[in-house]
């Protein structure tokens, strides 16, 4: 019972700065409790920043994808583009040189 009533006493007794062991002890747990919290919200976005990182490096391979096949697309089609003018500029030669073959023939028009 002294030994209890011992510990009850040295428990309510003022450290040098003017608090219990157990406002102490209470601080402590208050402590803990508040950097696990801090913790786990920092974890928590950690994660979302990982995401939202893997989400836009998706997008951006996405977009660098579809832009260079826009690109194939467009440089095909300025190649065939020019094929054809170049088609239609040595027939458009032949023609006014002489070769009627490879003259245009205007379409009829419907009576």
């Amino acid at each position: 019972m002294a030994l209890l009533a011992a510990g009850q006493a040295a428990a309510w007794q003022k450290n040098p700065d003017g608090t219990t062991a157990e406002e102490k002890a209470n601080t402590a747990k208050l402590n803990a409790d508040q950097l696990a919290k801090a913790q786990a919200e920092t974890d928590a976005y950690n994660a979302r920043v990982a995401a939202n990182a893997q989400q836009e490096a998706a997008a951006q391979s996405t977009f660098l994808e579809e832009t260079s096949a826009y690109e194939a697309e467009k440089a095909r089609v300025a190649a065939m583009s020019a094929e054809e003018r170049i088609q239609w500029e040595a027939d458009v030669a032949a023609c006014k040189a002489g070769d009627k073959t490879r003259c245009a023939h205007p379409e009829s028009k419907p009576k």
